[in-house]
């Protein structure tokens, strides 16, 4: 009795911390995409960034993130960070690649990481907002995943142009 009262109160414990506790994952083919989220845009920018916790590539074969598309924005950019000299710059690419029995994040604040910029927003993003994103693979098809909007640990919002 007091093991399954306790099991209960742990649940709903997890629950009352709200969104930014829920991990949620999505899968497409042998691919595990977890945690899509995006950060709060700054008032009056037009642009905004997602980002994925980690995509898990399970598979004996690479695979590749070729594009993304959203409702929110009217287009969306795969970007890298590089550090040209002392500055970092950010970079559009062509693609993502997902090695095979490989994971790569695609976090705020990772030095020579990946994210997904949202150009024209067609609304500020704001902390607590959730909208879907359609991730297109190479090998593994489209998948459509839900991201969060959170403001990132830090506190700063993320980076914008």
């Amino acid at each position: 009795m007091i093991k399954a009262l306790t099991s209960l109160l742990l649940v709903f414990a997890i629950n009352g911390l709200g969104f930014n506790a829920q991990a949620h994952g999505f899968k497409a083919g042998d691919l595990t995409i977890n945690h899509p989220y995006a950060t709060p845009s700054l008032k009056g920018s037009k642009t905004g960034a997602a980002y994925i916790r980690s995509i898990k590539n399970n598979g004996k074969q690479a695979d590749q993130l070729i594009s993304a598309r959203t409702t929110v924005a009217e287009s969306v950019e795969l970007h890298q960070m590089q550090m040209d000299g002392d500055v970092m710059k950010m970079r559009p690419v062509s693609a993502i690649d997902l090695p095979a029995n490989a994971e790569l994040r695609m976090m705020h604040g990772t030095p020579d990481g990946y994210h997904l910029m949202l150009m024209n927003l067609k609304q500020p993003l704001k902390d607590g907002d959730r909208f879907q994103l359609w991730l297109q693979f190479k090998n593994s098809g489209e998948r459509q995943v839900m991201v969060y909007v959170q403001t990132p640990k830090s506190g700063t919002p993320a980076h914008h142009h």
